[in-house]
Protein backbone atom coordinates (compact mmCIF):
# COMPACT_ATOMS: atom_id res chain seq x y z
CA UNK A 1 0.00 0.00 0.00
CA UNK A 2 1.68 3.17 -0.94
CA UNK A 3 2.41 5.65 2.16
CA UNK A 4 0.96 9.07 1.95
CA UNK A 5 2.94 11.88 3.22
CA UNK A 6 1.53 12.72 6.58
CA UNK A 7 0.51 9.88 7.59
CA UNK A 8 0.87 7.88 10.90
CA UNK A 9 4.28 6.43 10.87
CA UNK A 10 5.46 3.57 13.23
CA UNK A 11 7.10 5.27 16.03
CA UNK A 12 9.85 2.67 16.13
CA UNK A 13 11.27 4.73 12.81
CA UNK A 14 11.32 7.75 14.71
CA UNK A 15 13.78 6.63 17.50
CA UNK A 16 15.36 4.64 15.03
CA UNK A 17 16.62 7.97 13.37
CA UNK A 18 16.88 9.91 16.75
CA UNK A 19 19.29 7.12 18.05
CA UNK A 20 21.22 7.41 14.89
CA UNK A 21 21.72 10.82 14.21
CA UNK A 22 23.42 11.12 17.89
CA UNK A 23 26.19 10.15 15.16
CA UNK A 24 25.47 13.71 13.43
CA UNK A 25 25.46 15.05 16.84
CA UNK A 26 28.71 13.80 17.10
CA UNK A 27 30.57 14.85 14.30
CA UNK A 28 29.03 19.12 15.30
CA UNK A 29 30.36 18.42 18.84
CA UNK A 30 34.15 17.15 17.78
CA UNK A 31 34.36 19.29 15.10
CA UNK A 32 33.16 22.63 16.90
CA UNK A 33 34.71 22.01 20.39
CA UNK A 34 38.04 23.14 19.06
CA UNK A 35 37.21 26.63 18.68
CA UNK A 36 37.30 26.83 22.37
CA UNK A 37 39.56 24.40 23.58
CA UNK A 38 42.48 25.75 20.77
CA UNK A 39 42.27 29.51 23.43
CA UNK A 40 43.83 27.26 25.67
CA UNK A 41 45.69 24.82 24.09
CA UNK A 42 48.24 27.97 22.99
CA UNK A 43 49.58 28.86 25.90
CA UNK A 44 49.47 25.07 27.96
CA UNK A 45 51.14 23.77 24.88
CA UNK A 46 53.20 27.15 23.28
CA UNK A 47 51.73 26.65 19.87
CA UNK A 48 52.70 28.58 16.87
CA UNK A 49 50.14 29.86 14.18
CA UNK A 50 51.72 26.32 12.36
CA UNK A 51 51.26 24.63 15.22
CA UNK A 52 47.74 25.84 15.84
CA UNK A 53 46.60 24.84 12.26
CA UNK A 54 47.99 21.43 12.59
CA UNK A 55 46.11 20.63 15.84
CA UNK A 56 42.49 21.56 14.19
CA UNK A 57 43.11 20.07 11.35
CA UNK A 58 44.41 16.80 12.71
CA UNK A 59 40.74 15.85 13.07
CA UNK A 60 39.89 16.39 8.86
CA UNK A 61 43.26 13.92 8.49
CA UNK A 62 41.18 11.22 10.14
CA UNK A 63 37.65 12.19 8.24
CA UNK A 64 39.80 11.87 4.74
CA UNK A 65 40.36 8.56 6.13
CA UNK A 66 37.53 7.80 7.45
CA UNK A 67 35.13 8.66 4.39
CA UNK A 68 37.35 6.36 1.95
CA UNK A 69 36.76 3.40 4.00
CA UNK A 70 33.04 3.91 5.23
CA UNK A 71 31.64 2.59 2.19
CA UNK A 72 33.31 -0.43 1.87
CA UNK A 73 32.93 -0.97 5.60
CA UNK A 74 29.11 -0.25 5.88
CA UNK A 75 28.82 -2.94 3.10
CA UNK A 76 31.25 -5.37 4.49
CA UNK A 77 29.82 -4.89 8.07
CA UNK A 78 26.68 -3.67 7.87
CA UNK A 79 25.59 -0.49 9.09
CA UNK A 80 24.63 -0.78 12.85
CA UNK A 81 27.98 -2.64 13.14
CA UNK A 82 29.79 0.32 11.84
CA UNK A 83 27.93 3.03 13.79
CA UNK A 84 28.37 0.74 17.10
CA UNK A 85 32.04 0.86 15.44
CA UNK A 86 32.21 4.14 15.33
CA UNK A 87 31.11 4.98 18.68
CA UNK A 88 33.78 3.20 20.53
CA UNK A 89 36.44 5.56 18.45
CA UNK A 90 34.68 8.73 19.23
CA UNK A 91 35.34 7.54 22.91
CA UNK A 92 38.58 6.77 22.79
CA UNK A 93 39.23 9.86 20.95
CA UNK A 94 37.38 12.04 23.21
CA UNK A 95 39.76 10.72 25.70
CA UNK A 96 42.23 10.49 24.14
CA UNK A 97 42.70 14.15 23.56
CA UNK A 98 41.31 14.79 27.05
CA UNK A 99 44.26 12.87 29.06
CA UNK A 100 46.79 14.36 26.21
CA UNK A 101 50.33 15.02 27.74
CA UNK A 102 51.85 16.87 24.70
CA UNK A 103 50.91 18.15 21.08
CA UNK A 104 51.73 14.87 19.38
CA UNK A 105 49.84 12.57 21.48
CA UNK A 106 46.77 15.77 21.11
CA UNK A 107 47.31 15.31 17.47
CA UNK A 108 47.47 11.60 17.40
CA UNK A 109 43.71 11.98 19.72
CA UNK A 110 42.14 14.30 17.17
CA UNK A 111 43.38 12.05 13.94
CA UNK A 112 41.67 9.02 15.73
CA UNK A 113 37.81 11.50 16.03
CA UNK A 114 38.42 12.27 12.72
CA UNK A 115 38.31 8.64 11.84
CA UNK A 116 35.30 8.40 13.54
CA UNK A 117 33.57 11.85 12.24
CA UNK A 118 34.55 10.53 8.34
CA UNK A 119 32.58 7.12 9.02
CA UNK A 120 29.71 8.74 10.70
CA UNK A 121 29.25 11.49 8.20
CA UNK A 122 28.16 8.25 5.73
CA UNK A 123 26.86 5.59 7.69
CA UNK A 124 24.93 7.28 10.24
CA UNK A 125 22.69 9.08 7.28
CA UNK A 126 23.10 5.90 5.12
CA UNK A 127 21.32 4.00 8.16
CA UNK A 128 18.45 6.28 8.67
CA UNK A 129 17.32 6.42 4.61
CA UNK A 130 17.54 2.68 5.31
CA UNK A 131 14.60 2.12 7.91
CA UNK A 132 13.13 5.10 7.00
CA UNK A 133 9.83 4.62 4.54
CA UNK A 134 9.54 6.71 1.60
CA UNK A 135 7.20 9.44 2.34
CA UNK A 136 9.61 10.77 5.21
CA UNK A 137 12.44 9.71 4.05
CA UNK A 138 14.20 13.35 2.96
CA UNK A 139 12.88 14.94 6.54
CA UNK A 140 14.35 11.82 8.38
CA UNK A 141 17.23 12.14 6.56
CA UNK A 142 17.63 16.15 6.99
CA UNK A 143 17.47 15.15 10.85
CA UNK A 144 20.83 14.02 10.72
CA UNK A 145 22.19 17.86 9.74
CA UNK A 146 20.22 19.15 12.03
CA UNK A 147 21.91 17.52 14.82
CA UNK A 148 24.70 18.11 13.44
CA UNK A 149 24.49 22.09 13.90
CA UNK A 150 22.81 21.27 17.54
CA UNK A 151 26.42 19.25 18.25
CA UNK A 152 28.20 22.37 17.54
CA UNK A 153 26.04 24.67 19.80
CA UNK A 154 26.60 21.77 22.30
CA UNK A 155 30.55 21.98 21.84
CA UNK A 156 30.38 25.89 21.80
CA UNK A 157 28.07 25.73 25.27
CA UNK A 158 30.57 23.02 27.18
CA UNK A 159 33.48 25.25 25.91
CA UNK A 160 31.48 28.49 27.63
CA UNK A 161 30.67 26.67 30.68
CA UNK A 162 34.60 25.39 31.26
CA UNK A 163 36.51 28.60 29.86
CA UNK A 164 36.70 30.37 33.10
CA UNK A 165 38.48 27.71 34.60
CA UNK A 166 40.73 27.20 31.58
CA UNK A 167 39.18 23.21 31.60
CA UNK A 168 40.17 22.73 28.02
CA UNK A 169 40.53 19.15 28.80
CA UNK A 170 36.89 18.91 30.24
CA UNK A 171 35.82 19.47 26.60
CA UNK A 172 37.57 16.81 24.67
CA UNK A 173 36.23 14.54 27.50
CA UNK A 174 32.15 15.79 27.71
CA UNK A 175 32.43 14.27 23.86
CA UNK A 176 32.63 10.48 25.54
CA UNK A 177 28.85 10.69 26.64
CA UNK A 178 27.27 11.21 23.66
CA UNK A 179 29.43 8.36 22.04
CA UNK A 180 28.57 6.26 25.01
CA UNK A 181 24.75 7.08 24.50
CA UNK A 182 25.10 6.60 20.84
CA UNK A 183 27.01 2.84 21.06
CA UNK A 184 24.70 1.51 23.86
CA UNK A 185 21.02 3.20 21.52
CA UNK A 186 22.18 1.79 18.27
CA UNK A 187 22.45 -1.63 19.86
CA UNK A 188 19.18 -1.92 20.18
CA UNK A 189 17.73 -1.27 17.24
CA UNK A 190 17.35 -3.39 14.24
CA UNK A 191 20.72 -4.06 10.60
CA UNK A 192 19.26 -2.45 8.05
CA UNK A 193 17.12 -3.94 5.78
CA UNK A 194 18.73 -3.19 2.95
CA UNK A 195 21.91 -3.87 4.42
CA UNK A 196 20.55 -7.61 5.29
CA UNK A 197 18.58 -8.40 1.67
CA UNK A 198 22.30 -7.69 -0.32
CA UNK A 199 23.69 -10.27 2.39
CA UNK A 200 20.51 -12.70 0.77
CA UNK A 201 19.13 -12.53 4.73
CA UNK A 202 15.57 -12.03 3.32
CA UNK A 203 13.80 -13.30 5.98
CA UNK A 204 15.77 -11.51 8.94
CA UNK A 205 15.03 -8.50 6.48
CA UNK A 206 10.90 -9.16 6.22
CA UNK A 207 11.57 -9.60 10.06
CA UNK A 208 13.15 -6.60 10.14
CA UNK A 209 10.42 -4.70 7.86
CA UNK A 210 8.02 -6.05 10.14
CA UNK A 211 8.80 -3.99 12.76
CA UNK A 212 9.39 -0.68 11.51
CA UNK A 213 6.40 -0.70 9.07
CA UNK A 214 2.79 -0.76 9.94
CA UNK A 215 0.70 -3.28 9.82
CA UNK A 216 -0.95 -2.33 6.54
CA UNK A 217 2.14 -1.38 4.66
CA UNK A 218 3.27 -3.91 1.49
CA UNK A 219 6.58 -5.42 3.01
CA UNK A 220 6.49 -7.99 0.04
CA UNK A 221 6.23 -5.11 -2.68
CA UNK A 222 9.05 -3.16 -1.15
CA UNK A 223 11.61 -6.12 -0.73
CA UNK A 224 11.03 -6.70 -4.50
CA UNK A 225 12.09 -3.02 -4.85
CA UNK A 226 14.91 -3.38 -2.39
CA UNK A 227 16.09 -6.94 -4.60
CA UNK A 228 15.75 -4.65 -8.14
CA UNK A 229 17.63 -1.64 -6.81
CA UNK A 230 20.44 -3.70 -5.63
CA UNK A 231 20.91 -5.88 -9.02
CA UNK A 232 21.25 -2.58 -10.31
CA UNK A 233 23.68 -0.90 -8.27
CA UNK A 234 26.52 -2.57 -10.15
CA UNK A 235 28.88 0.46 -11.73
CA UNK A 236 32.35 0.37 -10.86
CA UNK A 237 34.83 3.51 -10.89
CA UNK A 238 35.62 3.41 -14.14
CA UNK A 239 31.81 3.51 -15.16
CA UNK A 240 31.51 6.67 -12.87
CA UNK A 241 34.36 8.56 -15.57
CA UNK A 242 32.42 7.80 -18.19
CA UNK A 243 31.77 11.21 -20.91
CA UNK A 244 28.00 11.62 -20.00
CA UNK A 245 28.36 11.25 -16.38
CA UNK A 246 31.48 14.00 -16.49
CA UNK A 247 28.62 17.32 -16.13
CA UNK A 248 27.21 15.16 -12.76
CA UNK A 249 30.90 14.97 -11.35
CA UNK A 250 31.69 18.29 -12.05
CA UNK A 251 28.58 19.40 -10.30
CA UNK A 252 28.84 16.90 -6.92
CA UNK A 253 32.71 17.83 -6.72
CA UNK A 254 32.37 21.56 -7.54
CA UNK A 255 29.59 22.57 -4.84
CA UNK A 256 31.77 20.75 -2.54
CA UNK A 257 34.65 22.93 -3.17
CA UNK A 258 32.60 26.00 -2.94
CA UNK A 259 30.96 24.99 0.36
CA UNK A 260 34.23 24.66 1.80
CA UNK A 261 36.68 26.78 0.22
CA UNK A 262 33.90 29.87 1.08
CA UNK A 263 35.49 29.70 4.77
CA UNK A 264 32.34 28.25 6.70
CA UNK A 265 35.19 26.02 8.72
CA UNK A 266 36.89 29.07 9.58
CA UNK A 267 33.96 30.29 11.76
CA UNK A 268 33.34 26.63 13.03
CA UNK A 269 37.05 26.28 14.04
CA UNK A 270 38.30 29.56 14.47
CA UNK A 271 34.96 31.44 15.76
CA UNK A 272 36.21 32.63 19.00
CA UNK A 273 39.97 33.75 17.83
CA UNK A 274 38.17 36.28 14.97
CA UNK A 275 35.88 37.57 17.71
CA UNK A 276 39.23 37.89 19.55
CA UNK A 277 41.03 39.50 16.58
CA UNK A 278 37.35 41.90 16.82
CA UNK A 279 38.16 43.04 20.52
CA UNK A 280 36.19 40.66 22.69
CA UNK A 281 39.03 40.87 25.96
CA UNK A 282 38.25 37.32 27.62
CA UNK A 283 38.25 33.78 25.94
CA UNK A 284 34.78 33.15 27.95
CA UNK A 285 32.97 36.23 26.14
CA UNK A 286 34.27 35.17 22.52
CA UNK A 287 32.87 31.73 23.19
CA UNK A 288 29.60 32.86 24.22
CA UNK A 289 29.21 35.33 21.62
CA UNK A 290 30.34 32.48 19.16
CA UNK A 291 26.99 30.52 20.89
CA UNK A 292 24.50 32.93 19.20
CA UNK A 293 26.52 31.85 15.73
CA UNK A 294 25.45 28.25 16.38
CA UNK A 295 22.16 28.94 17.47
CA UNK A 296 21.30 30.98 14.37
CA UNK A 297 23.27 27.85 12.68
CA UNK A 298 20.83 25.87 14.27
CA UNK A 299 17.42 27.70 13.44
CA UNK A 300 18.20 28.52 9.98
CA UNK A 301 18.89 24.79 9.58
CA UNK A 302 15.71 24.11 10.49
CA UNK A 303 14.65 26.81 7.84
CA UNK A 304 15.93 25.30 4.78
CA UNK A 305 14.66 22.36 5.70
CA UNK A 306 11.28 23.55 5.52
CA UNK A 307 11.89 26.04 2.64
CA UNK A 308 14.28 23.35 -0.08
CA UNK A 309 11.03 21.80 -1.24
CA UNK A 310 8.81 24.67 -1.89
CA UNK A 311 11.32 27.32 -3.08
CA UNK A 312 13.55 25.29 -4.82
CA UNK A 313 17.57 24.49 -4.55
CA UNK A 314 18.71 26.94 -7.33
CA UNK A 315 16.92 29.88 -5.41
CA UNK A 316 18.04 29.72 -1.64
CA UNK A 317 21.50 28.25 -3.03
CA UNK A 318 21.72 32.67 -4.87
CA UNK A 319 20.05 34.11 -2.30
CA UNK A 320 22.20 31.90 0.27
CA UNK A 321 25.78 32.84 -1.37
CA UNK A 322 24.56 36.58 -2.22
CA UNK A 323 24.28 36.92 1.60
CA UNK A 324 28.01 35.09 1.85
CA UNK A 325 29.38 37.58 -0.12
CA UNK A 326 28.11 40.43 1.42
CA UNK A 327 28.72 39.10 5.05
CA UNK A 328 32.34 38.02 4.43
CA UNK A 329 32.87 41.85 2.36
CA UNK A 330 31.52 43.78 5.34
CA UNK A 331 33.50 41.86 7.71
CA UNK A 332 36.60 42.82 5.75
CA UNK A 333 35.67 46.36 5.66
CA UNK A 334 35.52 46.22 9.16
CA UNK A 335 39.03 45.00 9.72
CA UNK A 336 39.69 47.58 7.26
CA UNK A 337 38.87 50.58 8.63
CA UNK A 338 40.80 51.57 11.73
CA UNK A 339 38.37 54.64 13.01
CA UNK A 340 35.61 51.79 13.02
CA UNK A 341 37.53 49.77 16.43
CA UNK A 342 35.17 50.36 19.23
CA UNK A 343 32.16 49.26 17.30
CA UNK A 344 34.55 46.25 15.31
CA UNK A 345 33.49 43.68 17.84
CA UNK A 346 29.65 44.47 16.88
CA UNK A 347 30.42 44.98 13.05
CA UNK A 348 32.21 41.31 13.45
CA UNK A 349 29.44 39.42 15.40
CA UNK A 350 26.55 41.11 13.11
CA UNK A 351 28.86 40.22 9.99
CA UNK A 352 29.16 36.24 11.37
CA UNK A 353 25.54 35.47 12.04
CA UNK A 354 24.62 36.68 8.69
CA UNK A 355 27.10 34.31 7.69
CA UNK A 356 26.22 31.61 8.98
CA UNK A 357 22.38 32.28 8.62
CA UNK A 358 22.97 32.54 4.55
CA UNK A 359 25.22 29.25 4.74
CA UNK A 360 22.98 27.40 6.35
CA UNK A 361 19.66 27.97 4.25
CA UNK A 362 22.17 27.40 1.38
CA UNK A 363 25.26 25.63 0.59
CA UNK A 364 25.29 23.92 3.87
CA UNK A 365 22.23 21.35 3.50
CA UNK A 366 21.96 22.14 0.11
CA UNK A 367 25.40 20.66 -1.01
CA UNK A 368 24.74 17.19 0.42
CA UNK A 369 21.08 17.08 -1.40
CA UNK A 370 22.53 17.89 -4.13
CA UNK A 371 24.94 15.01 -4.55
CA UNK A 372 22.09 12.41 -3.52
CA UNK A 373 19.88 13.87 -6.69
CA UNK A 374 22.14 14.31 -9.36
CA UNK A 375 24.40 10.92 -9.93
CA UNK A 376 22.82 7.52 -11.13
CA UNK A 377 21.63 5.04 -9.01
CA UNK A 378 24.00 2.75 -10.36
CA UNK A 379 27.18 4.57 -9.19
CA UNK A 380 25.64 6.78 -6.65
CA UNK A 381 27.75 5.31 -3.73
CA UNK A 382 30.99 5.69 -5.25
CA UNK A 383 29.94 9.11 -6.44
CA UNK A 384 28.79 10.28 -3.40
CA UNK A 385 32.07 8.72 -1.53
CA UNK A 386 34.34 10.58 -3.51
CA UNK A 387 32.31 14.13 -3.34
CA UNK A 388 32.36 13.38 0.61
CA UNK A 389 36.31 12.60 0.62
CA UNK A 390 36.86 15.58 -1.38
CA UNK A 391 34.79 17.28 0.76
CA UNK A 392 36.43 16.28 4.01
CA UNK A 393 40.28 17.53 1.61
CA UNK A 394 38.69 21.04 0.81
CA UNK A 395 37.89 21.41 4.53
CA UNK A 396 41.27 20.27 5.45
CA UNK A 397 42.89 22.93 3.34
CA UNK A 398 40.79 26.00 4.48
CA UNK A 399 41.71 24.77 8.46
CA UNK A 400 45.28 24.56 7.37
CA UNK A 401 45.44 27.67 5.86
CA UNK A 402 43.49 30.38 7.78
CA UNK A 403 45.93 31.79 10.13
CA UNK A 404 48.65 31.99 7.31
CA UNK A 405 46.20 33.74 5.25
CA UNK A 406 45.78 35.94 8.43
CA UNK A 407 49.20 36.45 8.54
CA UNK A 408 50.37 37.09 4.72
CA UNK A 409 47.03 39.05 3.86
CA UNK A 410 45.92 40.26 6.42
CA UNK A 411 42.51 40.37 8.48
CA UNK A 412 40.26 42.46 5.61
CA UNK A 413 42.86 40.55 2.72
CA UNK A 414 42.00 37.16 4.05
CA UNK A 415 38.01 37.45 4.39
CA UNK A 416 37.25 39.48 1.24
CA UNK A 417 39.12 36.46 -0.59
CA UNK A 418 36.58 34.08 0.77
CA UNK A 419 34.13 36.68 -0.21
CA UNK A 420 35.55 36.81 -3.84
CA UNK A 421 35.56 33.03 -3.67
CA UNK A 422 31.75 33.29 -2.87
CA UNK A 423 31.11 35.68 -6.00
CA UNK A 424 32.86 32.58 -7.89
CA UNK A 425 30.68 29.92 -6.21
CA UNK A 426 27.14 31.86 -7.10
CA UNK A 427 28.88 32.20 -10.41
CA UNK A 428 29.05 28.47 -10.62
CA UNK A 429 25.55 27.64 -9.12
CA UNK A 430 24.09 29.58 -11.94
CA UNK A 431 25.72 27.70 -14.66
CA UNK A 432 26.52 24.73 -13.74
CA UNK A 433 23.80 23.33 -10.42
CA UNK A 434 20.66 22.14 -12.07
CA UNK A 435 16.70 22.61 -10.18
CA UNK A 436 16.17 18.96 -9.18
CA UNK A 437 13.24 20.52 -6.93
CA UNK A 438 10.56 18.58 -8.20
CA UNK A 439 12.07 15.88 -10.60
CA UNK A 440 12.32 12.26 -10.26
CA UNK A 441 15.86 10.47 -9.87
CA UNK A 442 15.58 8.86 -13.13
CA UNK A 443 14.17 11.66 -14.86
CA UNK A 444 17.77 13.41 -14.10
CA UNK A 445 19.75 10.64 -15.45
CA UNK A 446 17.99 10.73 -18.29
CA UNK A 447 18.78 14.17 -19.04
CA UNK A 448 22.21 13.29 -18.17
CA UNK A 449 22.28 10.79 -20.88
CA UNK A 450 20.90 13.28 -23.11
CA UNK A 451 23.53 15.01 -23.35
CA UNK A 452 21.93 18.41 -21.95
CA UNK A 453 23.47 21.20 -19.91
CA UNK A 454 22.39 21.78 -16.36
CA UNK A 455 20.26 24.86 -16.82
CA UNK A 456 17.66 22.70 -18.80
CA UNK A 457 16.66 20.62 -16.59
Amino acid sequence: MEQKPGGKENLFVYVAAGVAALAGLLFGYDTGVISGAVLFLKDQFALTSASEEVVVSAVLVGAIAGAALSGQLSDMFGRKKIIIATAVIFVLGSLATALAPGVGFLVAGRVVIGIAIGIASFAAPLYISEVSPPNIRGALVSLNQLAITCGIVLSYLIDYLFAGRHEWRWMFAVGAVPAILLGIGISFLPASPRWLMSRSLVDRAREVLGKIRQKDDNIEEEISDIRRSLTEESGGWKELFQPWLRMPLVIGIGIMFFQQITGINTVIYYAPTIFGFAGFGSAQVAILATMGVGIVNVLMTVVAIKLVDRVGRRKLLFWGLAGMVISLGALGFAFNMASLSGALKWVAVGSLMLYIASFAVSLGPIAWLIIAEVFPLKIRGRAMSLSTMCNWAFNLVIAMTFLTLIEKLGKAGTFWLYSGLGIAGWLFCFFFVPETKGHKLEDIEEHWRAGKPPREL
